[in-house]
């Protein structure tokens, strides 16, 4: 099957503000089972998702419509149409897309898809934990707070 990436038919959307976008799970329609692949449509002034990065999976990004910032801990850098970037795992690839232009961006996101995934959270310190199988619902999908501990020997 074959699908392309600047269709406007989208398979879900986010609308909470500052994160609005819409999506194409590309790599699920294609029946990708060990890569990720996401079309995202950001209007002027919204982000993809909080600052963050993945301890088990790297991600890549191509800009294919016009332009976004990319925070990193290197900084932040203007990403054009055709510009890539890769988010290796750890926190040396934490990165954040923020539409800050004038018009609509589109991007799209590539992952590896190693489960389970374990995210944080720089500037909230909050931490994901997601055990999902691909294509697949139900599974495990918290986001926790960071500094929230239990006694490991707890009722044992």
């Amino acid at each position: 099957m074959m699908q392309n990436v600047y269709a406007d038919d989208w398979d879900g959307s986010q609308d909470r503000d500052g994160f609005r976008w819409d999506r194409m799970r590309l790599a699920k329609r294609l029946g990708g089972k060990m890569l990720g692949a996401s079309i995202y449509l950001m209007g002027p002034g919204q982000k993809s998702f909080p600052y963050h990065y993945h301890h088990a999976n790297e991600e890549m990004l191509i800009v294919l419509e016009g332009q976004v910032t990319v925070r990193t801990p290197r900084g932040e850098e203007r990403a054009v149409r055709g510009d890539a970037l890769i988010f290796n795992r750890g926190e040396e690839g934490a990165h954040q897309v923020i539409n800050d232009g004038e018009s609509d961006a589109r991007i799209l996101m590539m992952s590896t898809m190693v489960e389970p995934e374990i995210a944080e959270y720089p500037d909230s310190g909050n931490i994901g934990l997601f055990a999902r199988r691909t294509g697949q619902s139900g599974g495990l999908a918290r986001i926790l707070d960071g500094s929230a501990e239990a006694d490991y020997f707890k009722d044992s």
